[in-house]
């Protein structure tokens, strides 16, 4: 796996995420490492979403990246994953999560994800936030957004 240096913003500073695509392009480029940024939102006023963005946080690895855009909305970046093993990370957390915790219902969090491949070109807020956050009819982001390059 390819060594990066750790990002220099603060933690929830909106700036990192330029920070993030960048590193996510640059891993892509230079390394022909895949990364796939997951887009997670709650319900506004959902308390059991911020707990689940802490385990979610918790359990990725180091070279793994959560930014929380705001209380409702977090970017996750996964690196050295495709799509479909990024999915099958989030969804084997979110499980671990709902055995761990007793709640009254199933945490309610919405996802898409946005594929950097090998050979993706420069990336901006303005192509990814849109794919990762997709709105359907209750105005969160499609349960499943599929985006990206492929090869």
């Amino acid at each position: 796996m390819a060594m990066v240096a750790p990002l220099s913003s603060g933690p929830d500073d909106p700036l990192r995420l330029r920070e993030m695509l960048g590193r996510a392009t640059s891993l892509a480029t230079e390394h022909r490492v895949r990364s796939v940024v997951v887009g997670m939102a709650g319900r506004e006023g959902d308390l059991l979403f911020p707990e689940v963005v802490d385990y979610l946080a918790s359990a990725l690895r180091m070279d793994d990246t959560v930014l929380r855009l705001t209380r409702e909305r977090v970017v996750l970046m996964l690196t050295d994953v495709d799509r479909e093993a990024a999915a099958a990370i989030v969804q084997r957390l979110l499980a671990e999560f709902r055995d761990r915790f007793a709640t009254l219902s199933d945490p309610d969090v919405a996802f898409g994800y946005f594929e950097v491949a090998p050979g993706t070109g420069h990336l901006t807020v303005k192509q990814v936030l849109p794919s990762v956050f997709r709105a359907n009819g209750a105005g969160e982001p499609a349960a499943e957004a599929e985006e990206g390059d492929e090869d």
